[in-house]
């Protein structure tokens, strides 16, 4: 059964946008990695009082210590993990496959809130505009990917009750539980009257806590409720979201890491994040072998 019908212009625009994803995320990963000028590390006062340790080198030489790690530590991932990855869904996308389509779009979605995530969260650096970029393509690349999906066809297929419940089981689940990690850092200070929460340092907000409660979560949950249902959406937003999610969760390992190594507790996130990781990796591979499995028939 076909169910890649793909213009050339299409192909032309995607290729564009992945190849210029792969220049510039090789530049901001190095340049985290290698950059080590500044006066090093120390301690700094926020506007609310709070001691910050700012790390005081490099690209992210304003950033505290402890969000300064965790940075170091994505752009290992990206660099030896991500790139490839994308390198790798790209040319299988080429070829007219449907796992192909599904990975690079999971893949875009991992690049596409790495780089949000940077241009939001990380104090101003030389890197704003290739963080800008990376974002906007990234952002139009996953679009356009999502686009090449063949809805008719695959809101036909049928899946067995087992993976759906599994698979969109796990989605919700994971929703929840790290929404509540979240809410546990942000409700106790509302709740005594400190209002501002230790994570908080010397930044303006919770950016990751805000876009995960307020965007990605929610996604996640709506991704696995749909799944459950079979309807077409759950059917393409599932996959990505399982394939995005286990790429995420190996930054978070890598940033827990990163965090051990330099003396700073993860919390229960040392225990949850690489168990949510390896079944997110599961849970994408059953999936996407049962819709491929599902289209042949």
């Amino acid at each position: 059964m076909k169910i890649f019908d793909q213009k050339n212009y299409f192909k032309q625009y995607t290729t564009v946008f992945i190849l210029v994803i792969i220049v510039l995320s090789v530049i901001a990963t190095l340049s985290g990695i290698l950059s080590k000028s500044g006066p090093g590390e120390f301690k700094y006062q926020s506007i609310r009082g709070q001691t910050v340790n700012i790390y005081g080198k490099g690209i992210y030489q304003h950033m505290s210590v402890e969000v300064a790690v965790q940075g170091i530590a994505q752009d290992y991932i990206t660099l030896i993990l991500g790139i490839p990855l994308l390198v790798l869904s790209w040319l299988v996308f080429l070829k007219k496959s449907l796992v192909g389509k599904f990975l690079l779009s999971g893949i875009l979605g991992y690049f596409l809130i790495t780089y949000l995530f940077y241009m939001c969260m990380g104090m101003y650096n030389q890197l704003f505009l290739i963080y800008v970029t990376l974002t906007a393509l990234c952002f139009w690349g996953f679009a356009l990917s999502l686009g090449s999906m063949d809805f008719q066809t695959l809101g036909s297929i049928k899946l067995s009750p087992k993976i759906k419940n599994f698979c969109g089981g796990f989605l919700i689940f994971n929703s929840v539980i790290i929404g509540l990690l979240w809410i546990r850092v942000i409700i106790p200070p509302l709740l005594n009257g400190t209002i501002y929460p230790q994570a908080l340092e010397h930044y303006t907000t919770l950016i990751v806590q805000g876009l995960d409660l307020s965007l990605l979560l929610p996604l996640g949950f709506i991704a696995g409720l749909l799944l459950i249902k079979e309807t077409t959406w759950g059917i393409i937003l599932a996959p990505i979201y399982l394939i995005f999610l286990s790429v995420l969760m190996a930054a978070l390992n890598a940033k827990i890491f990163a965090m051990n190594m330099v003396g700073l507790g993860a919390g229960p996130a040392l225990i949850i994040i690489p168990l949510l990781n390896l079944v997110a990796i599961i849970s994408a591979f059953i999936l996407l072998k049962n819709i491929r499995r599902a289209v042949k028939l």
